[in-house]
């Protein structure tokens, strides 16, 4: 793990100039530089909670032992999804169907919530009924339904005597959420995903309980037909169908034979490689409390499971066998060896013909008694709009229809009167206990005061800059400039901002004004911000999400949002700097832009520090955010599930009167708030 030690001081001594170095940290030779400090530190993290889990496991022995593992991993995902939606009538309709050789299309529209519509293509034998039906969720094609290996795979298993349903994920094919003007899809898949990640996890759900709902339904429909037994009914899916996959036949007790394919790994070695992906495959807090992916299998132990992989993934095949040997140790406990298995194919990332035999042979023999080694005829699939369900193309472009942008929102006023009537009955101590909980921030109190390092000056008129290192906690260091007047007030400010330190810093700048005043100013880099800005993720989405996505989504995984570690430091930097540069009596505190909401939450959840606080240019509501769509940038403030009991609003109403000025407030987009 990275600490601050391994980095050395930056070049100190230069003129007061434009071309000043404000930096304070410059990489050790041989060393990282520090923007992977983040991944270190919350890579060491993981590490520790891979390795609880391991010893927890490793204790399992009795049916009892392994009966409570799988449904404390059942209660805690459902929590982490937030729990299931009414089952309302699916409204099913077939809208068309094609005679094809050895087999015959259905295309079937069902509600999985009320104006919410599931485009999905039924792939039917030509033997006798009733059949069993496999769910077929789809990987992140832009066409949905319609690609040719997921059709491949529906082919297959209709010709050997199994129905299958395969449905267009919120996203792909025919249920964009986002459109152009033109009706096209605005965004690829797993942006769009993430995109809609942002505001539900807000709401303390997930993009996952979209997808997941919507393959429940989907099982609802196999079942409502007399054709299908009920009884029989298996689910497989490729790269993100192989997520859902595994999501479902976790979750969903009338799975009874499921093979996922080219997702299961583990997250020590997804992270250590590829490292987190968009927003539904990360449930929050689940590395955190020992979830990873050989539990999908284990919650349904001892249905019958097949791990489907290929040898040159991305989703690393080490971590794939990993994940394999314990679920063959849990049957094996349980008395079911035979009823877990893996099939690895010599190939990249991909829905192969091995594995699609894999798949195929694996529902025969569980589903329909036959063992055998059916081979996989040659197939011609449907174009795209052979197997549309709607008559432009995308649900969106239907009137009356809901996005998930519209669930989301509505699901935001159902939390309006709830956090307005937990502010006005609970006291305002247990409110902020509530909003402390709710964060994860730490009290003051229980955090140590850190480790400092201080080196030379540099001096300009008026006042010097010194160079500080701070250290909260291992492997976190924070470097930070000190503004030191020639002739001071006794009074100080910690001045913290979204893009660094370095932003307002310079000659004629807003924090040389403060320091012409006589204040006394510490300007830190927030861990992930400025020189520690984390080097992960960085690609097309930053735009979106910030270049340091993948290590968010690493914390998210954790239970350790970016927000509740930031929010600990601004606290730690404020006592610093009272105690240090000043008289101990409370510093005024500025934020500008992605640092306000972390300052808010300090401020309003240790008062005492603080004697004003003023943010700027800053988002300054979360709700906002459930409702934009196409937020900017919000991804790394989120907490999960924080308005079931708060918003930034609450907060700042929290504060004591005249101490809060929001000044410039700016919408999700970062355009300025109407």
């Amino acid at each position: 793990m990275l600490t601050g030690a391994a980095f050395m001081w930056g070049v100190m001594m230069m003129a007061a100039s434009d071309g000043e170095e404000l930096a304070v940290f410059s990489p050790a030779e041989g060393g990282q530089t520090p923007g992977e400090m983040m991944v270190d530190y919350l890579q060491g993290q993981a590490a520790a909670a891979y390795a609880r889990r391991a010893e927890a496991f490793e204790a399992l022995s009795t049916p009892e032992e392994l009966h409570a593992w799988q449904e404390a991993r059942r209660a805690f995902f459902v929590e982490q999804l937030g729990g299931w939606p009414e089952r309302t009538p699916l409204n099913a309709r077939i809208v068309g169907a094609i005679d094809a050789d050895g087999f015959r299309v259905e295309r079937v529209v069902y509600e999985s919530r009320p104006g919410f519509p599931v485009t999905a293509a039924l792939f039917l034998p030509l033997s006798d009924p009733p059949w069993p039906g496999v769910l077929v969720p789809c990987g992140h094609s832009a066409t949905g339904k319609a690609c040719d290996l997921y059709q491949q795979v529906c082919i297959f298993l209709a010709r050997n005597g199994l129905a299958a349903l395969i449905y267009d994920p919120i996203g792909q094919g025919e249920r964009s959420q986002i459109l152009t003007d033109d009706g096209k899809p605005r965004f690829g898949s797993t942006m769009e995903h993430t995109l809609v990640g942002v505001g539900s996890s807000l709401l303390g759900t997930n993009t996952a309980a979209f997808r997941i709902w919507d393959g429940m339904r989907g099982i609802d429909y196999l079942c409502s037909r007399e054709d299908i037994d009920a009884t029989r009914i298996g689910c497989t899916g490729n790269s993100g169908g192989g997520t859902l996959t595994s999501y479902i036949m976790a979750l969903d007790e009338r799975v009874a034979c499921a093979a996922p394919s080219c997702y299961l790994t583990s997250f020590e070695r997804l992270n250590e490689k590829a490292g987190p992906q968009d927003a539904e495959q990360n449930i929050a807090g689940q590395i955190g409390f020992g979830m990873d992916h050989a539990d999908y299998i284990l919650m349904r132990a001892p249905k019958p499971t097949v791990i489907l992989c290929a040898t040159h993934d991305f989703f690393d095949i080490s971590g794939t066998w990993d994940t394999f040997r314990q679920a063959k140790r849990f049957y094996t406990k349980l008395g079911f060896p035979e009823r877990v298995d893996l099939v690895e194919a010599p190939e990249k990332h991909g829905f192969s013909d091995a594995l699609r035999q894999g798949a195929v042979r694996w529902m025969r023999r569980w589903l329909l008694e036959i063992d055998d080694a059916v081979v996989e005829a040659e197939s011609t699939v449907f174009t795209p709009e052979q197997l549309y369900c709607t008559p432009e193309g995308q649900v969106m472009r239907v009137d009356g229809v809901r996005s998930t942008f519209d669930i989301n929102a509505e699901q935001a006023d159902g939390l309006i009167a709830k956090r307005k009537a937990f502010w006005a009955e609970a006291p305002k101590a247990e409110a902020l206990a509530r909003v402390r909980a709710v964060a994860t921030i730490r009290p003051l109190a229980d955090l140590p005061a850190p480790e400092h390092e201080s080196g030379p000056a540099i001096e300009r008129d008026g006042y010097r800059i010194e160079k500080h290192i701070l250290r909260p906690e291992p492997g976190i260091a924070l470097p930070a400039l000190l503004f030191v007047p020639a002739t001071a007030n006794g009074q100080t400010c910690l001045y913290i901002h979204g893009e660094g330190k370095a932003a307002d810093a310079a000659p004629g700048g807003a924090i040389e004004a403060r320091v012409r005043e006589g204040y006394t100013v510490l300007a830190p880099d927030l861990r992930g911000l400025g020189e520690t800005q984390a080097d992960w993720g960085a690609s097309s989405w930053l735009e979106l999400f910030g270049p340091d996505w993948k290590a968010v989504y690493l914390a998210y995984l954790l239970g350790k949002p970016y927000l509740a570690m930031r929010a600990e430091d601004v606290a730690v930097c404020a006592r610093f700097l009272a105690q240090h540069a000043g008289n101990g009596a409370p510093v005024h505190l500025v934020a500008v832009g992605e640092a306000g909401p972390p300052a808010l939450h300090a401020a309003a959840l240790e008062p005492g520090l603080f004697a004003s606080v003023r943010i700027e240019r800053s988002v300054v509501s979360w709700d906002a955010v459930v409702r934009t769509p196409i937020a900017k940038r919000q991804l790394v403030n989120t907490v999960h599930g924080a308005l079931q009991c708060y918003d930034l609003p609450d907060l700042a109403a929290s504060l004591p009167e005249g101490l809060l000025t929001i000044a410039e407030p700016l919408d999700p987009t970062g355009q300025p708030a109407g």
